[in-house]
């Protein structure tokens, strides 16, 4: 790379190929665990559509309901209000919280156990908001949704990325995002065709949610607990019987040894250093900065403010009701069918290449949709039925973009890159900065479209510059490293990171 900001040319190159095939179970248990996603995929989608839904905006909002159909009223400040956007952000908030307790629930009882958590906070959550007689009940219903996905999000990346083979860990990783994907396009569904049944269309949309919450919990009663958590929870034989299974092979000591030195290896820090402590040390700084700013980059490359408010979007550049809705419906597809090329070549290509492309996409896109706006919509107006067409072609080409690269490898990255001895606790530093932008973006979004205006999509066109910097400069290839050789392939061999590590040069240890 130019500008001095190359790492090793094969990242990981000499580290160890573990015997097993990948098995139908293998499969089945990161199928299961992936629907962690879909309940979060279908929040996303479906606050959107519903807050877009007028029975839905005259029980809770009719401020609201009044400016949408005012004639006059500025199309970019129509659902400008702070209760709504609590309505999409509370859960966001509660989710943020949740995740420190989830990685302590992870390390103590297990990621499959934490799963099966995550899916009763989110049945309960799903029963209060379709049933909810106010907004209070409807508030805490979200809450309840939110502690859910904090511990989906904390437990279903670990998950998958331990019983993955190294050389298919991306792929498998990224059934996680694919699963959001879909349940973003499920959702967008779902509200295309509630939007039609009075008065209660919003109710059955919002009690969708627990048919992806219910399949996790009956589907997580026939997968295992990874062999890395029964062996760092005093169960090796059971360890070792759950990796021959997985991998298909009773020839599994190599891996086994390694994981349970691995967990010895942790067990015997934790003894002398509490894991969250442990993120404060400078060989920990590494990861745990990747983990971080993969998470606020993801949100700032403007995502979730489309994908959150598709239908309020679309209706904002002029679409009608029905047609924002559809539109949303096509992006949802995009963003599914964009994710599986993600899959197919994130253990190929690597992961830097798929991010910095997906920058160069999102750019062009943001920047493109940001100048119509400001050419063709005006704050009263409509565009024309060539530029809205051609809006939607934009805001596709960006979404497929990110399903391929910052969206599936957000969560990937950070799983695969911390140590045993502070996975959990450094993966739910990713996590919960996940949901502390997420929230604020939720929180904020219309309030910014209302104050930016079309310009709004030129500030995420910058963020998507310094996102591209970052990765050029600072982020390692991980691409077929084994997860518990993470240190010594990767992060001791990076121009910048390898300052971070003991026998470095101490002066450079200091600036890490």
């Amino acid at each position: 790379m130019a500008g001095g900001f190359a790492v090793s040319s094969k990242p990981g190159a000499g580290h160890r190929q573990f015997k097993g095939k990948i098995t139908f179970y293998v499969w089945i248990c990161g199928v299961v665990a992936a629907t962690s996603g879909l309940m979060f995929g279908y929040d996303i989608g479906i606050s959107g559509g519903v807050t877009a839904m007028d029975d839905f905006l005259v029980r809770f909002f009719p401020a609201v309901y009044a400016r949408k159909h005012h004639a006059k009223e500025n199309n970019y400040c129509k659902f400008d209000d702070q209760r709504l956007q609590l309505f999409t952000s509370s859960l966001y908030l509660a989710a943020l919280a949740a995740s420190f307790v989830a990685s302590r629930v992870c390390t103590r009882f297990g990621r499959k156990r934490t799963m099966q958590a995550a899916s009763v906070f989110f049945l309960a959550g799903s029963g209060l908001c379709a049933g909810a007689t106010g907004l209070a009940m409807l508030i805490v219903g979200r809450v309840c949704l939110g502690v859910g996905v904090g511990f989906g999000n904390q437990a279903a990346p670990l998950f998958l990325s331990e019983i993955a083979p190294a050389h298919i860990r991306g792929a498998l990783n990224i059934l996680f995002q694919l699963n959001v994907t879909v349940g973003i396009l499920v959702a967008s569904v779902v509200n295309y065709f509630a939007s039609a049944v009075h008065p209660l269309g919003w109710r059955y949309a919002l009690g969708g949610a627990a048919a992806p919450a219910a399949v996790l919990f009956l589907g997580s009663l026939a997968i295992t607990e990874t062999p890395t958590s029964l062996v760092e929870r005093g169960q090796p034989e059971a360890g070792r019987a759950t990796l021959e299974r997985i991998r298909g092979t009773r020839d599994v000591g190599d891996e086994f040894e390694e994981i349970r030195d691995a967990c010895a290896r942790a067990a015997a820090l934790r003894e002398e250093e509490k894991p969250y402590r442990r993120l404060a040390r400078p060989e920990s700084r590494p990861p745990l900065v990747i983990a971080i700013a993969m998470q606020v980059f993801q949100q700032f490359t403007g995502i979730n403010a489309i994908m959150f408010y598709a239908p309020v979007l679309f209706q904002t550049m002029g679409f009608e009701s029905d047609a924002s809705l559809l539109s949303a419906v096509v992006t949802g597809g995009v963003n599914v069918l964009a994710t599986g090329v993600s899959i197919a070549l994130v253990d190929r290509v690597g992961r830097r290449k798929l991010l910095l492309e997906a920058c160069a996409q999102m750019l062009v896109a943001q920047a493109a949709v940001g100048g119509i706006m400001v050419t063709h919509v005006g704050a009263e107006g409509s565009p024309t039925r060539g530029w809205a067409v051609c809006i939607v072609v934009l805001i596709c080409v960006y979404v497929s973009s990110f399903a391929w690269s910052w969206g599936p490898l957000g969560w990937l990255i950070p799983s695969e890159t911390f140590p045993l001895e502070t996975r959990a606790a450094g993966f739910s530093f990713a996590v919960s900065s996940n949901m502390l932008f997420t929230f604020l973006i939720a929180q904020a979004f219309l309030s910014m479209m209302c104050t930016l205006r079309a310009y709004i999509f030129f500030f995420f066109a910058a963020w998507i510059v310094v996102m591209g910097v970052f990765v050029l400069a600072l982020l390692p290839e991980t691409k077929g490293v084994p997860v518990d050789e993470m240190v010594d392939a990767v992060w001791r061999r990076h121009w910048f990171w390898k300052r971070c590590f003991a026998d470095a040069d101490q002066a450079k240890i200091n600036n890490c």
